[in-house]
């Protein structure tokens, strides 16, 4: 028997499959399934920062005007109706008392501002983590890159500051030197760092000349990316990393963590093939686990980072055309 037990921000993970923040984590129901079928942890659905700050009576208007996020105004118009600030503590309420795995909430935000006064009743209420998403969005010519970098670590600073259970922050990878970013990032106090964060893609309806949405769920292919900054980084940051977006399969988790990521977050899949499908996830990598004859996740996690990899030069490697030169 192989024991697929894990750390993950100082918690204790029966396996290191989370399902990641979406809307199949917003109700106990849901909840309980994805315990049944056997994930390691649960994050929970996103509350955005401008609903914490509206339902401290603050003027929504006041924060879509710096939002970084096309679709916020319509979401939290709606979604603050079904899921405002008092529903989501009863969720991790709730939740904590159903089920018997980690329960991580979440928080979409863009700055340090009173939002984070939350983060205490989120603790209070039993949560047993905190992910913060985090994503500025670098389209203002006036904010140079640094203005834009600082807020992550004012958000770091100041929320672990007032809450004492661990921090993660969910990023991006649009940063003009991510290496030293994460880096940064990972001696701020916070105990993870998610690569990468999904957000809102627009697209062009050439029909009714509106913009909408497009790329919902991940591919398979999205992958690519956070492996490679996976493998580059898991050996040199002071927390623990999570991998995320393209994980479809148990073959991409068994790859996610041999790259070095202690934990990886699933969500796309499950919308296409059910919560079953994290059962098969995890058979997938208990199977392969007896093949190599790895009795715990220690003996391999990390054996093909950069560090470690027979060929690390492959990670760095970014001319397309030159990989493939000898191909007539």
């Amino acid at each position: 028997m192989v024991n697929l037990e894990t750390t993950y921000m100082g918690l204790t993970l029966k396996n290191p499959l989370i399902v990641g923040s979406s809307g199949l984590t917003n109700s106990v129901e849901n909840i309980k399934e994805i315990a049944r079928y056997g994930a390691g942890a649960v994050v929970l659905k996103s509350l955005f920062e401008e609903q914490i700050n509206n339902a401290a009576s603050l003027t929504l208007s006041q924060h879509l005007e710096a939002n970084s996020y096309p679709e916020a105004e319509d979401y939290i118009r709606n979604y603050t109706r079904e899921n405002d600030v008092a529903q989501y503590l009863d969720l991790i309420e709730k939740s904590k008392q159903a089920v018997d795995i980690p329960i991580i909430a979440s928080v979409n935000c863009i700055s340090n501002s009173e939002w984070v006064n939350f983060a205490k009743l989120i603790e209070k209420a039993g949560a047993d983590a905190l992910e913060l998403n985090v994503f500025v969005l670098p389209s203002n010519p006036g904010s140079d890159a640094s203005k834009n970098e600082a807020v992550y670590f004012e958000i770091a600073e100041r929320i672990t500051q007032v809450v004492k259970i661990p921090v993660a922050l969910k990023i991006s990878h649009y940063f003009s030197s991510l290496s030293q970013m994460v880096m940064k990032l990972s001696w701020t106090g916070i105990k993870g760092i998610v690569l990468f964060n999904r957000f809102y893609s627009p697209d062009i309806d050439i029909e009714h000349l509106e913009i909408k949405s497009s790329n919902v769920f991940s591919n398979p292919s999205d992958i690519a990316t956070s492996l490679r900054w996976v493998a580059m980084l898991s050996s040199r940051v002071h927390c623990d990393l999570a991998a995320s977006t393209g994980v479809h399969d148990g073959n991409a988790l068994i790859k996610q963590l041999l790259a070095g990521a202690k934990a990886v977050q699933v969500a796309s899949v499950l919308y296409k093939k059910g919560f079953q499908e994290i059962e098969s996830i995890l058979d997938t990598l208990a199977g392969w686990m007896e093949r190599k004859n790895f009795s715990t996740l220690d003996e391999f996690v990390g054996k093909m980072s950069i560090d470690e990899a027979e060929n690390p030069a492959a990670y760095e490697r970014v001319q397309f055309m030159r990989h493939f030169s000898g191909i007539e």
